[in-house]
């Protein structure tokens, strides 16, 4: 599926035609990658509430959201993922997780050499945090430095 051409031909055209999309022509100058792709080390971060059957899930009742975040460990088995999330019906994404949390997408592309390899985890947060205080103050800049300590060169993020 060319997704680039979904993204043009239906959600810019049909459903938000007059949404100022944002285009860059050139990659950030502010974190330039200093190697190509296939060489790099890539991470997943996402916020759509992905943990663990066997650990503990997102407190979804907290009204000021949870700001911690879960490790996901690169050999996990997708059967092993589940999602919790106050702010949108995880039941239908359940069905795939690939959707929010595309881990096996990214073992495919690190065995066809697309990308380098996967670091040894992910990292998972809710993306419902009205009070973020703590996410920018803490738990936000925990992650980058893991990130850092294992060296990894690119991250993906996937927002749910």
């Amino acid at each position: 599926m060319n997704f680039a051409a979904v993204e043009r031909e239906y959600i810019r055209k049909r459903i938000l035609p007059d949404f100022e999309w944002v285009v860059c022509e050139t990659p950030s100058r502010i974190n330039p990658l200093t190697k190509p792709v296939e060489e790099c080390r890539v991470a997943l971060v996402t916020t759509a509430g992905v943990h663990r059957a066997n650990g503990p899930a997102f407190d979804i009742r907290n009204k000021t959201g949870d700001a911690s975040y879960r490790e996901i460990p690169n050999d996990v088995s997708f059967d092993d993922l589940r999602l919790s999330h106050v702010g949108y019906n995880t039941r239908r994404v359940s069905q795939d997780i690939n959707c929010i949390f595309p881990i096996e997408r990214l073992r495919e592309l690190e065995t066809e050499g697309v990308i380098g390899p996967l670091n040894h985890r992910h990292f998972s947060f809710m993306g419902y945090i009205p009070i973020a205080e703590p996410l920018i103050k803490e738990t936000g800049p925990e992650v980058a430095e893991k990130l850092k300590t294992d060296r990894v060169d690119l991250v993906l993020l996937a927002p749910a």
